[in-house]
């Protein structure tokens, strides 16, 4: 186990461990433990009671959160023709067909944060799930990344759109702000995501759904939330 720094330890100080937080005295709990030299990612981790091994027991969707994520996204889409132009036009950074693919397969290149497609190319993309699909890139049209609507697809992104899916863990991690935008921001992107993802609860899951729900900056402790009024 890493020894954790000063900082670290005297923020596991100010609340209790055990404790249930909600919502919004643990937004409060975690900008208060957020004391690094930076502006810190806060992060909501979602423990869920379903069997990711099964496929109709994975959650996996997308939300546009209410502030954005605080984050500059640079969008990779591959498109063709007047989709190409559409694109460019709607604002993403990279757009290209097979030679994108190559230089992300040849060159090991990743100066983008999200990959769009248009149904027709994904005869080109599939052949880069083995890369993209472990960072969690892949497009999927579960999550809109996988369309031919590229102006709303892009504009959803660039405004502060986020996926979230299950790990093998059957954990969700996913960004909810940064910690400059305060409290009131935060509560409203933290339960914009908390109900996506309770109304995404598969048919298939039986017991307690909500496990374990923490938030948690980007250096420090994670604080735990009341699962029960998540869920209501």
């Amino acid at each position: 186990m890493p020894k954790r720094g000063k900082k670290y330890q005297d923020s596991v100080k100010t609340f209790d461990k055990l404790k249930q937080y909600d919502l919004n005295e643990a937004v409060d709990v975690v900008l208060g433990t957020a004391k690094a030299n930076f502006d810190e990612t806060i992060e909501l981790h979602v423990k869920l009671g379903v069997d990711s091994r099964h496929a109709d027991q994975q959650v996996r969707g997308a939300v546009v959160l209410p502030h954005g994520t605080g984050k500059t996204v640079r969008v990779l889409v591959f498109a063709k023709g007047d989709k190409a132009k559409e694109a460019l036009e709607a604002g993403a950074e990279y757009v290209g067909e097979s030679e994108l693919a190559d230089k992300i397969q040849k060159e090991n290149w990743f100066d983008f944060d999200v990959v769009i497609a248009t149904p027709d190319m994904m005869g080109v993309v599939g052949k880069l799930g083995r890369v993209l699909g472990p960072k969690g890139m892949m497009p999927n049209p579960k999550s809109g990344t996988v369309t031919f609507d590229l102006v709303k697809a892009i504009k959803e992104i660039k405004a502060g759109k986020v996926e979230y899916r299950l790990d093998k863990t059957a954990i969700i991690h996913v960004p909810v702000g940064k910690k400059s935008f305060g409290s009131q921001k935060l509560v409203e992107n933290t339960a914009s995501i908390m109900d996506a993802i309770v109304k995404a609860k598969p048919a298939a899951s039986k017991g307690k759904y909500l496990k374990s729900v923490a938030l948690t900056s980007t250096m420090g402790p994670g604080i735990k939330l009341n699962t029960a009024k998540l869920m209501d």
